[in-house]
């Protein structure tokens, strides 16, 4: 193996403190010590190491949760390292089992592409656009051929495949598992030989795939990559990790005073699991803010700063002071100055329906709901009877903290 003998480098602070920054926030770092060493030799040599990120644009949406990967990167960018930012569209083509207890449906050509722009934009909000290269694995992929193909699965056993969880549980279930879906580890990994990558980032349950790609760079006669691995961030809820279908989530192309209520209305204790891993404060500032509320300060101050950090990072600074102003406003039980405009008729309208029709509930019995928790407002009055019949008017209508609707009924 053509391994660069990088143990003669010498391990100095800028080293020291380039390990510090990878570590935070990981869950792992495989191994420690060759991360170090790559890192001694990039210094000394000028040379930037290649960490790679690879994503199958299987969802076109960007939520804060999947922000956590980016920011490591980001992270790695500023300290001078070349960014890879790879579209799995060859590996959308047969759906990554990692996690699955079922086959996973591929994607169109078309939809990949569309979803791969998509989600480029919304990425390149955290990462630096002129540092990153983005690749496609359908580069190098598609020429294997069959034969490459071949030669490829000859280099893992079926039986160190069966180790990882989601197929040893599939197979123990006797819930079908397609030959096909071996080939995803195989090429996600063979990616890695491609880009000759030094790092690859990824989730937890990514972990097996990400040694797929250090095993075979070895194979293939190249220094093996180090991997690292971040934790998946829990939602708004602190339970479960944050995801659109448990409605715990914050996009990252919501509005900006959306963003910032949402970040307030996480726990304390929530809001220092998200510190540092979507803040970009360094870690000795989170750790002092920590300390200060432990010894009395507001954990509000705290909160406010996060959420500024975050709405600002996407929104800007200007749209960060003005969500802050609002979200103070609403706290004082004022209306935004924005709200949308609706515009209803069959007056007079009971208030459910009108909730309903207005887009303010989902369906009438949950209206109903809402108004016996006191949760209604029209006009700043709570409505306290489901019965209520509004005549034509304009009202501003208000369900919970955050919504609102002037509604126009006729």
């Amino acid at each position: 193996m053509n391994e660069t003998n990088v143990s003669t480098y010498p391990v100095t602070d800028r080293v020291r403190e380039a390990l510090a920054v990878t570590l935070r926030g990981c869950e792992e770092l495989i191994p420690e010590a060759d991360w170090l060493k790559k890192l001694a030799r990039s210094e000394a040599t000028g040379v930037p190491l290649r960490i790679k990120l690879g994503l199958d644009p299987t969802a076109p949406d960007i939520h804060l949760g999947h922000t956590v990967v980016l920011n490591k990167l980001r992270q790695l960018q500023d300290l001078g390292h070349q960014v890879i930012f790879l579209i799995g569209d060859f590996t959308s083509l047969i759906g990554d089992p990692s996690g699955r207890n079922t086959t996973r449906p591929p994607l169109t050509p078309e939809q990949i592409k569309a979803n791969a722009e998509t989600y480029y934009k919304q990425a390149s909000l955290v990462l630096d656009p002129a540092r990153t290269e983005i690749r496609y694995n359908s580069e190098w992929s598609i020429p294997l051929g069959s034969m490459g193909m071949i030669q490829l699965a000859a280099k893992y056993t079926v039986a160190r495949m069966m180790e990882r969880n989601d197929f040893h549980d599939r197979f123990k279930a006797g819930t079908p598992i397609s030959v096909h879906e071996f080939l995803y580890p195989l090429m996600q990994g063979y990616d890695s030989v491609a880009l000759k990558a030094d790092l690859e980032l990824g989730g937890t349950d990514q972990k097996f795939n990400l040694l797929m790609g250090r095993h075979l760079q070895q194979e293939y006669g190249q220094e093996p990559q180090c991997i690292l691995t971040m934790p998946l961030l829990e939602g708004t809820d602190g339970v479960e990790k944050m995801s659109k279908s448990k409605n715990n989530y914050i996009g990252i192309s919501e509005p900006a005073n959306t963003m910032f209520a949402k970040v307030m209305s996480i726990s304390d204790t929530l809001m220092w699991r998200w510190y540092p891993l979507l803040s970009f404060k360094p870690m000795r500032e989170i750790e002092t803010l920590k300390a200060e509320v432990e010894a009395g300060r507001n954990p509000r101050d705290a909160k406010v700063a996060l959420a500024k950090e975050i709405t600002a990072r996407f929104h800007g600074a200007a749209a960060a002071e003005a969500a802050e102003a609002d979200f103070n406003n609403r706290a004082r039980g004022g209306i935004p100055d924005e709200i949308p405009e609706v515009s209803l008729s069959g007056a007079p309208l009971g208030i459910a329906a009108l909730l309903k029709s207005a887009g303010l509930a989902p369906s009438t019995s949950e209206a109903n709901r809402l108004i016996d928790g006191g949760g209604v407002r029209v006009d700043g009055s709570v409505v306290s009877d489901k019965g209520l019949k509004l005549n034509a008017g304009t009202y501003v209508v208000q369900v919970g903290k955050r919504k609102f609707a002037r509604v126009h009924l006729s």
